[in-house]
């Protein structure tokens, strides 16, 4: 078990050659940080599998204004760096590698990277997220975190008094960042594919009831313009051909995410969108194995909360490790 300490060169090699750990975390956004912090506090021999692109979407966020403890806010890559070093501190391993197969129906449980290498862990904390469902445009990743967002609560008040503000998507989320813009947007404009929207009823009522959100029906967005910051969108009417320019400040796109759940397909419960099927909180079907973040989160999918569910999976965890080692330790004694 490892805590505060002093690595020597001869130290990390061995290091390197570890495969067995008390508990390996997959994913390094706010839950898999958080819980290798919470993991190596308490003294386990803790592995991140962080991933070749790590931090989550937190890396995509230009400005965090909502985190704890920032009043100032913070670059969203510069939050999770912060918080890879503390758990570096207490002496997490990571590693910058993808996930690319797991074997939960053995125990210890077996974990395999795409080098090939097999890991093992007495427990397994899934922290992998979810990835926005984005347009596929050209500009689109160039101008994210400068105009294009797909978190309203997180990037929206950022444009407070903003004339205009694009909202694209007719769902639940769709709307629920339209109505939350709407106090603090001059005009919000929804722009829609289909000509009726998907959303329940009672969030296309209230939207429909607000007098500064406005629909445009029967379009998609072509193109996102702007030199260094988003000034309009193009789009085109799919029942005309027609196309057009709408002037706006920013973009947020509410097409949906995509939890990073399809290497535990078929070995973990799946809800139908994907998401990690969880009880009491952090706990999958298969005791030792817990998830964090928005790989099961479906409702508030915040940093914060991520970060929440995330000490919550570690503290479960080292849980059920120390009964492990205690069970371990009583049969060795017999």
């Amino acid at each position: 078990m490892s805590g505060i300490s002093l690595v020597l060169p001869s130290e990390k090699a061995e290091e390197e050659k570890k495969t067995l750990y008390d508990i390996v975390i997959i994913g390094s956004g706010p839950a898999g940080y958080t819980a290798a912090i919470y993991s190596c506090r308490a003294m386990m021999d803790t592995l991140v599998i962080a991933g070749v692109e790590a931090g989550g979407q937190l890396m995509l966020t230009r400005n965090v204004e909502n985190f704890p403890g920032f009043p100032e806010g913070i670059l969203g890559p510069e939050l999770m760096d912060r918080m890879r070093r503390q758990a570096e501190r207490f002496g997490a391993r990571i590693i910058y590698q993808n996930a690319v197969d797991v074997d939960f129906k053995t125990y210890p449980f077996k974990i395999i990277v795409d080098d090939g290498t097999e890991y093992r862990g007495r427990s397994v904390i899934i922290a992998t997220g979810a990835s926005p469902k984005l347009l596929g445009l050209k500009n689109e990743r160039r101008l994210l975190g400068r105009g294009v967002s797909t978190c309203a609560t997180c990037d929206g008040p950022l444009f407070r008094g903003a004339d205009n503000v694009v909202v694209v998507g007719g769902g639940d989320t769709a709307m629920e960042y339209a109505l939350f813009l709407s106090n603090i947007i001059k005009k919000v404009t929804v722009i829609h594919r289909r000509d009726k929207l998907r959303a329940s009823k009672i969030f296309q009522q209230r939207a429909f009831q607000t007098p500064n959100i406005t629909f445009v029906w029967n379009t998609v967005v072509v193109d996102i313009l702007g030199d260094d910051r988003v000034e309009a969108v193009k789009v085109k009417n799919v029942k005309t051909g027609e196309e057009s320019t709408i002037d706006c400040q920013a973009v947020f796109i509410a097409i949906g995410h995509k939890p990073n759940t399809e290497i535990f397909r078929g070995k973990l419960r799946l809800d139908e969108h994907g998401h990690l099927v969880t009880v009491d909180g952090v706990k999958t079907e298969i005791p030792g194995v817990f998830a964090a973040g928005d790989v099961h989160d479906k409702i508030y999918r915040q940093a914060v909360t991520a970060a929440g569910f995330g000490c919550m999976a570690a503290m479960e965890a080292i849980w059920f490790v120390e009964q492990k080692l205690f069970e371990e330790s009583q049969n060795e004694a017999r």
